[in-house]
């Protein structure tokens, strides 16, 4: 996997705690979480329904860890590591993501 540049996208106060936002990252849709005082960066892209909506997914827990629900067919996923929890091989992209003196930046993941 190839990993690119940090880039900047908001202020940190603008991520609602347990609330999702996207945001176009180098030409991606990336889903945005702040939940349980940690930061979280998938795609956007549903991998299950195909439409770009998992900043809009219910945030929230199953057994201690943090995850999301997708708001089209409910699927949830873990946001540490992307894997769906209802339906095997399922993942979400991962991306890294970090606060840098008050600011959010991304760092994109790409396949080969």
């Amino acid at each position: 996997m190839r990993t690119l540049n940090w880039t900047p996208v908001c202020p940190l106060d603008r991520l609602d705690p347990d609330r999702g936002v996207a945001a176009l990252v180098d030409g991606v849709q990336v889903a945005l979480f702040r939940t349980g005082g940690e930061l979280y960066a998938v795609d956007n892209l549903d991998p299950v329904g195909g439409a770009y909506v998992m900043s809009r997914g219910i945030v929230g827990s199953r057994g201690g860890l943090p995850t999301v629900a997708s708001p089209l067919h409910k699927q949830v996923y873990d946001l540490r590591t992307g894997r769906c929890l209802e339906v095997a091989g399922v993942t979400l992209r991962r991306h890294r993501i970090r606060c840098r003196d008050g600011l959010v930046e991304v760092r994109l993941r790409q396949e080969e």
